[in-house]
């Protein structure tokens, strides 16, 4: 029996993905809505890999510049959320309310997870 871990990054960074993928395809089908759309799928699906391979990484550097990737990524996906909001593409707006706040938590997580790698990697190994 397989038992999923109570708190999962990867998990919940392809449950976003998937939120991601299914907001850009409820846009409107005008120039404005397939441009964000395209914006969205892009930036909003790129930071769980991004993730994954940080999860692989083959040095502290390496894992703390993929994860650093995925923040930035994240970061654009929630300035792409507030345009399409503000735009008027998505009504009412309020609905991506619970997707901007979950972008908010993920930077959060993954700013925090870069930071603590980078203090840690002067430390020799049995002290993280």
């Amino acid at each position: 029996m397989t038992s999923k871990r109570p708190y999962d990054l990867k998990e919940r960074l392809v449950d976003y993905s998937v939120r991601i993928i299914r907001l850009s395809e409820a846009l409107p089908d005008t120039k404005a809505g397939r441009h964000i759309s395209v914006q969205l799928l892009r930036s909003g699906t790129s930071a769980a890999p991004n993730y994954a391979e940080a999860t692989g990484a083959e040095s502290r550097a390496d894992f703390v510049h993929k994860v650093k990737l995925a923040v930035k990524e994240l970061r654009e996906t929630d300035v792409w959320l507030l345009v399409a909001a503000r735009a008027g593409l998505v009504n009412p707006p309020e609905v991506l309310d619970a997707l901007l706040k979950e972008t908010d938590e993920l930077i959060s997580i993954l700013f925090t997870s870069a930071q603590t790698a980078r203090r840690n990697k002067d430390r020799p190994p049995d002290e993280n």
